[in-house]
């Protein structure tokens, strides 16, 4: 788990008091080689982290700090490897908190300085960087650092008092701009999230896109808990600055209640808020031949939406020819989420557990008011590159000196927390049309369309469902339904031929329904002809 973590978070950033201390014992009390040391007792509270985020958004931009790049421009993702956390420096080892703290340690990828200090009651110590917190060898161009240049970000890791090791195993990890991530309840790290997302995808130039920084954090414990524990969080950024507050909960699944409180210096092209960053590759929809020995490649395979109208909506994800925005509009949305549905070991093949990443969820705590849901996709050769991001944009056009708050909770989990009644969509699968035996036209393509479950498992013996497609442009021909032959109850697909010209996009959806009583989700899908 921590291997992958590392390696994923390393190729992406490319592109992109203690317990001594709650016993009131003063800071040069854990100065001992091994254990933290910290700076000077400062007053805090999550208030005064929002009022730093207004007051930096009235003043001019001005970068993180970069300490010593002589010698981090040297820390190339081999030089990190060789440098290890040494676990018995971990904040909380030994309480109060239930989950220790790790830290990463700054490279050619995360040069910038990250702030990072514990909570004690209204009062806040920074952890200072020290070499003696890590193992490197001897030779690794780090040795060269002083104290006091910071960190590039931490993890916690699982429970000093649960089944698995902790200093073997972390949960959530925050580490470069304003990226963190989170394991599932199948242990496995994939896809992450952001803390905003500022003009992704170029819609306006020059408003190109921009990466804030998260560039200190807060680290706190939850009196008496023994599954959650809390992070404040101040972001920085050319357009936007902020203030966070993240209430992590370790259940089966990862929990974290979100409270966020932005500001702009400038205007905004496209403002993307609780945003979620993903990878697909390809799947069994479309994989050109040979291009990889494994049959899907992919963090996620959908976007799953539960509009504000309660309709349950399934996108399946595109590798696309060029960078596409898709647009899903919405008046305070229930939820929506990138999801690995496809839990089927065989579909992968590969021990990076494909098969495991988890699913991401918003739930919006208060209401999200009109806007869209936005799906990113970006064109990719290769599974290191985060090219998917889901995201809600508020309809309103974003100025500078603005305020916004939104609150959510984001759910890493297997599944939605929330799944519809009705039949999921399980499956796209596409191929050449016509029908078999005959010459396959020229600018036909078939598509077949899997659901399974809900009322679906119940439709009474002889009843065909009936399939109720549209589409953007073009015309549908040999549509039909029928239960897929594999002896499990409510499995059925819908199938259909597309007849199509020209290169443009098209937008398609479809769903079960029989009489008046919907059967199954809605299955969208934006077609690419080639």
């Amino acid at each position: 788990m921590t291997d992958d973590l590392d390696r994923r978070l390393f190729l992406k950033g490319a592109a992109t008091l203690t317990t001594l201390a709650a016993f009131g014992l003063p800071a040069e009390a854990f100065a001992a080689d091994g254990l933290l040391t910290f700076g000077a007792a400062k007053p805090f509270s999550f208030e005064a982290v929002v009022e730093r985020a207004k007051a930096l958004a009235s003043q001019a931009y001005v970068p993180p700090e970069r300490p010593a790049p002589e010698v981090t421009s040297r820390l190339d993702y081999g030089k990190v490897g060789q440098i290890k956390f040494r676990t018995e420096a971990a904040l909380w080892a030994d309480g109060p908190a239930p989950f220790p703290a790790t830290f990463f340690h700054l490279g050619t990828f995360f040069q910038k300085r990250v702030a990072i200090s514990v909570v004690d009651g209204d009062k806040a110590r920074e952890i200072v960087y020290k070499k003696s917190y890590f193992d490197m060898p001897a030779d690794n161009p780090a040795q060269q650092l002083p104290d006091g240049v910071g960190f590039a970000g931490f993890r916690f890791q699982e429970s000093r008092t649960g089944s698995l090791d902790w200093k073997k195993n972390d949960w959530v990890a925050f580490l470069g701009a304003s990226y963190f991530r989170a394991i599932g309840e199948l242990f496995q790290y994939g896809l992450s999230a952001r803390g905003i997302v500022v003009n992704a995808a170029n819609p306006n130039p020059p408003h190109d896109e921009e990466f804030p920084d998260f560039k200190e954090f807060w680290l706190e414990a939850v009196p008496n808990s023994t599954d959650q524990v809390r992070v404040h969080a101040l972001l920085d950024g050319p357009s936007v600055a902020g203030a966070y507050s993240f209430l992590m909960t370790r259940d089966k699944a990862v929990l974290m209640d979100i409270d966020a409180r932005i500001f702009t210096r400038n205007d905004v092209a496209r403002f993307g808020l609780a945003p979620l960053t993903s990878m697909y590759w390809f799947s069994e929809t479309v994989k050109q031949t040979a291009i990889d020995w494994r049959p899907e490649i992919h963090d996620s395979d959908g976007l799953a939406l539960w509009t504000g109208a309660g309709e349950h909506i399934w996108r399946p994800l595109n590798n696309v020819p060029a960078t596409i925005v898709s647009a899903f509009s919405d008046v305070n949305p229930k939820g929506f989420g990138l999801l690995q549905r496809d839990r089927n070991f065989d579909h992968y093949l590969d021990g990076v557990k494909y098969d495991l990443r988890p699913s991401a969820w918003i739930e919006p705590l208060e209401p999200f008011g009109e806007g869209a849901v936005q799906l990113i996709e970006i064109p990719t050769d290769d599974e290191i590159h985060d090219n998917v991001v889901a995201m809600w944009v508020p309809k309103a056009v974003v100025k500078g000196g603005q305020a916004y708050t939104l609150k959510y909770r984001l759910h890493w989990a297997a599944d939605e927390p929330f799944p519809t009644n009705l039949g999921r969509c399980v499956a796209t699968r596409m191929g050449n049309g016509g029908q078999p035996g005959t010459k396959r036209p020229v600018g036909v393509r078939k598509f077949v369309v899997e659901f399974l479950g809900g009322p679906l498992k119940d439709l009474a013996f002889g009843v065909t469902p009936e399939v109720v497609l549209s589409t953007s442009r073009g015309d549908f021909s040999y549509t039909f339904s029928e239960a897929v032959p594999d002896g499990v109850a409510g499995h059925w697909r819908a199938s259909f031929d597309l007849t199509v010209t020209g290169p443009d996009p098209v937008e398609m959806r479809c769903y079960l329904k029989t009489g008046d009583q919907v059967l199954t989700e809605t299955w969208l899908y934006q077609y690419h002809p080639f």
